[in-house]
């Protein structure tokens, strides 16, 4: 088998046609049949079929695909550590995590790993928890930094376990809910809420807070995912959210907001690392973890 022919299947199923791939590879229809027919001829089984809509792998062509797909990361993983034997702190490194922690604990992170190494470039892809496990089984990213919901749906994927974590109601400084000394979830029924979307894991802590309460979810005023829109809009005094603890602690605006005193039933997560099991990590990838490590630790401390 060869890596090439391998390579053409990969680029007739991501383009859809022979065509379309002769076109990406810069070669003609007959070549890129040709690659496929001796891929077939070699394995015994058909690898592709055709559709109305054009084409599709069989079980055996994804089976391939999958291999495939490891094989050319093994090899792009190989060429950076021979790369980074001259200097094991350059490089680059793909950390996938969700909006909220690249905003805390990822954007720390990042900070005190660039100070101590300043050749490293770290490209971050922020979304949800099932897009980005995709983003790490399709190798585009090196490794994930997340909130876990609970056992990992993919067997592929190792979760290592780095701070747990509980999550607050939060208001701006000028808001009038900061007197209050005692706050039942039922007493914000009405207030105006700034929430991602219910999806989220914070989504499922409101659910389940206002479900405890015999209430149903809160009318939500502004949906987003940004946790910079969030607090510019706790600034103002008139919304309110929830955020984890320990982002209030990293956080640089933290001053700006408040904790009020409202017991979230249930609202713990574990935050941890999630990498592609059997698949070796750079140099650089092995820093951001130790670091991870240790800035969770002291974030621990700082409780």
């Amino acid at each position: 088998m060869k890596l090439q022919d391998l390579h053409v299947l990969m680029t007739v199923v991501h383009a859809g046609s022979m065509g379309k791939a002769a076109q990406l590879l810069n070669t003609t229809q007959p070549n890129v049949s040709r690659s496929i027919a001796e891929l077939e001829r070699t394995l015994g089984v058909r690898l592709l079929d055709r559709n109305h809509q054009g084409i599709e792998p069989t079980e055996y062509g994804r089976a391939l695909l999958d291999c495939g797909t490891a094989a050319f990361d093994d090899l792009r993983q190989g060429v950076k550590n021979i790369e980074s034997l001259a200097d094991p702190t350059a490089g680059e490194v793909r950390i996938g995590t969700t909006a909220f922690l690249a905003a805390s604990f990822v954007s720390a992170l990042v900070d005190r790993l660039s100070r101590r190494y300043p050749r490293i470039a770290f490209h971050i892809v922020t979304g949800y928890m099932e897009t980005l496990q995709g983003e790490l089984s399709a190798r585009n990213v090196d490794l994930l930094l997340l909130r876990s919901t609970g056992s990992l749906a993919d067997e592929r994927l190792n979760f290592e376990f780095l701070f747990d974590d509980s999550y607050v109601v939060v208001v701006g400084a000028q808001n009038r809910w900061v007197r209050r000394r005692r706050i039942e979830v039922a007493d914000l029924m009405n207030e105006s809420w700034v929430l991602p979307p219910p999806e989220s894991v914070i989504g499922s802590i409101v659910r389940e807070a206002f479900h405890t309460s015999g209430r149903d979810y809160p009318r939500v005023t502004v949906v987003t995912d940004s946790p910079h829109m969030r607090i510019s809009l706790l600034a103002t005094g008139r919304f309110v959210t929830i955020f984890p603890a320990s982002a209030l602690r990293l956080l640089t605006k933290r001053s700006e907001l408040k904790v009020l005193p409202v017991e979230l039933p249930m609202a713990r997560r574990p935050n941890g690392i999630v990498t592609l099991k059997n698949r070796a990590l750079s140099p650089v990838a092995r820093l951001v973890i130790d670091c991870a490590r240790e800035l969770a630790k002291a974030l621990a401390k700082r409780k």
